[in-house]
């Protein structure tokens, strides 16, 4: 599954057997991640600007202006990188990440101002982003190898039929969450809502996906998502925008020099 500042998960009409073969609810819940990865397989890579726009409990806005990077490595995960072009406070952050299907990811922060590098512990995974309510876990790809998965039920959401699924990270000790529920369309296996529960096993965040379009025939991304945060009344929007595939990048488009000559 991929990086969501890419966005995640795809669909097809080849899921409803795999599915309806799966015994057990958690057979079934892997059986709907695997096929929903396998649908977006192929992209290569892909580019997108985005604005992120941060809102206190009280409504007041501040805006960010996001360009994003992202590289499909077979047999791992996928990597990725985002430069921050505004405001000016932030101009030239780079932030860059390695996945990886078993074992931590790789992340590294440069910070303009201080003009160095700086890695992310993976003790740190839970932490915010940039100020924002996604965590560092929720920007790297959400490989299938990291979780582990059940079905809950089949339902409704805003009039789309959908399968509720849940999954629980490996990394029980650096994760902030304790489960994750996502609500997959049967059509075309986009998620439309995720929630998040914290260590506490409480209700945490809640990321809604709108407006998927499908690119290149095959590869479906949102136009926006929108994550709130139940325990302090923030929340983060990402509106995304020129969304590209296959552009040429290649590995030495990601990593620390990179981060460093980012424009």
């Amino acid at each position: 599954m991929k990086q969501i500042f890419a966005a995640i998960l795809i669909g097809g009409l080849f899921f409803t057997s795999s599915a309806v073969l799966a015994e057990t609810p958690e057979e079934k819940g892997l059986a709907i991640a695997t096929e929903a990865d396998l649908r977006d397989k192929g992209f290569g890579d892909n580019t997108a600007n985005l604005m992120m726009i941060l809102r206190n409990r009280h409504g007041q806005e501040s805006k960010r202006e996001i360009r994003t990077k992202t590289l499909e490595v077979e047999g791992d995960g996928d990597k990725s990188l985002s430069i921050f072009d505004t405001p000016r406070d932030v101009k030239g952050t780079a932030f860059l990440t390695f996945t990886h299907k078993v074992g931590d990811d790789d992340q590294w922060l440069y910070l303009p101002a201080l003009k160095r590098v700086k890695r992310i512990s993976s003790r740190n995974k839970s932490g915010s982003f940039m100020g924002s309510e996604f965590a560092y876990e929720d920007i790297a790809s959400q490989e299938i190898e990291k979780y582990t998965y059940k079905w809950i039920e089949d339902s409704k959401l805003d009039g789309k039929d959908v399968f509720v699924t849940e999954q629980y990270p490996v990394d029980k000790a650096n994760s902030g969450y304790t489960r994750i529920r996502s609500w997959l369309d049967k059509a075309e296996y986009r998620v439309w809502k995720t929630e998040f529960y914290d260590r506490k096993k409480t209700l945490l965040k809640t990321l809604t996906f709108f407006d998927y379009k499908q690119y290149a025939g095959k590869h479906w991304r949102p136009g926006a998502m929108e994550i709130v945060n139940h325990q302090n009344g923030k929340s983060t929007r990402l509106e995304f925008s020129e969304y590209k595939f296959k552009t040429g990048l290649a590995d030495e488009d990601f990593n620390n020099n990179s981060l460093k000559r980012a424009k």
